[in-house]
């Protein structure tokens, strides 16, 4: 159906990338260290498609002929983020510094949020866990009504309130303001991120309401190319966010992998001649920023069975790539990114992979897409369509 469909496995890192100890993320590996720390993977579609082909993985095998040409992606673009992953897949070589806060946010910062939102105060200012946040300061939050305001090792800006304290709606709205009137400037932060909660004291859980608000991209990215192209593009899942929503046609949201494995599915089936471009975020949010290396193979599996439902979902007019954007090793003492390569697996319906080696850019991703359409660009990256 001349579809060309980017799945992306949003933390899924495949090995440290040579820069990692500027990062402090020396030996990190997310899928090798898990497989030792569990005994081995299991993973039969992925290992059929090549996965253990890339590099040596306990419990996936090297295939004689996968169904898949792999590889591995090295990032050009400093960051180990989504936002930074996300638009090098989409061809650009990300120069913008964005700024980080190790240390929470200076008073300017905060006084400006409480002036512009109209908030009486804030609890938190520091860079946490999610997850550990709202348990320390959720009843505070509860009590008092103030939002709890974090960061982490990316750059983002983080608002936490409960559903009940501050409706969704009022959150959007408060992280809009923050985005357009307070992270701006030398603070323009990747990502503004509402992370809505429920519960009550000692069970506070967040929710699948979460809602990023991104910068756009400073330059057309393969969505872009596509559009301007008359070609329809179709976004699933958290990659509407991170484009803030330039270059896509058809917005599909998605609270799940597994909705966002049924969208792609779907889509794939329905639609001709179009650029499918999906997020599946569960295995970072869910597994990897909580250390959960058990959650994060149960994540895989999960996937893994519905492999088989993907690659039926083409045919052999169409070209489908399995990637990631960064690293999140739930074996790591840290919470946060991972810098590290990602896994590349190019599948065409009734054509044996090959072996892709290691890809200069994550760019190259965006390149064989638009040679896939024949399309002019500016692109960053050097197309593998053919090799």
């Amino acid at each position: 159906m001349n579809n060309f469909i980017i799945v992306v496995l949003d933390g899924v890192g495949i090995g440290e990338l040579p820069d990692s100890k500027n990062y402090s993320d020396e030996g990190s590996d997310t899928l090798g260290n898990m497989a030792e720390k569990l005994g081995g993977l299991n993973l039969p579609n992925l290992e059929n498609i090549g996965l253990g082909n890339i590099k040596p993985i306990k419990g996936i095998r090297k295939v004689e002929t996968p169904s898949a040409s792999f590889g591995k992606l090295n990032e050009v673009s400093a960051g180990k983020d989504s936002t930074t992953g996300h638009w090098e897949l989409g061809g650009l070589k990300v120069e913008i510094k964005f700024p980080y806060y190790p240390n929470g946010f200076p008073d300017e910062i905060i006084n400006k949020f409480l002036q512009e939102t109209g908030c009486k105060g804030i609890l938190g200012n520091c860079a946490a866990s999610g997850t550990e946040i709202i348990k320390e300061l959720g009843a505070e939050h509860v009590r008092t009504g103030f939002p709890i305001v974090y960061t982490s090792a990316d750059s983002v800006f983080q608002i936490a309130a409960h559903e009940e304290i501050i409706p969704l709606e009022k959150l959007y709205e408060i992280c809009k303001i923050s985005r357009g009137k307070v992270m701006t400037g030398k603070d323009a932060v990747g990502r503004i991120i509402a992370r809505p909660f429920i519960g009550i004291e000692g069970s506070f859980t967040r929710t699948t309401n979460r809602k990023d608000f991104s910068l756009a991209p400073p330059m057309p990215t393969i969505l872009d190319v596509c559009l301007k192209a008359g070609i329809d593009t179709y976004a699933i899942g958290k990659i509407n966010d991170l484009f803030n929503y330039k270059g896509i046609k058809h917005q599909l949201k998605t609270k799940s992998n597994q909705e966002g494995i049924n969208k792609i599915i779907e889509t794939c089936r329905n639609v001709k001649g179009s650029f499918i471009f999906a997020n599946l975020v569960d295995f970072d949010v869910y597994y990897g920023h909580r250390n959960d290396p058990e959650g994060f193979h149960k994540g895989l599996q999960e996937l893994d069975v519905r492999i088989p439902e993907i690659l039926n979902s083409v045919d052999e007019t169409d070209s489908l790539i399995f990637t990631a954007d960064h690293g999140n090793d739930p074996t790591d003492i840290s919470t946060d990114h991972t810098r590290e390569y990602v896994p590349l697996l190019y599948y065409r319906k009734k054509i044996t992979g090959k072996n892709l080696g290691i890809r200069k850019t994550f760019s190259d991703v965006a390149q064989t897409a638009a040679e896939f359409f024949g399309l002019k660009n500016n692109l960053q990256g050097i197309s593998f369509l053919n090799e």
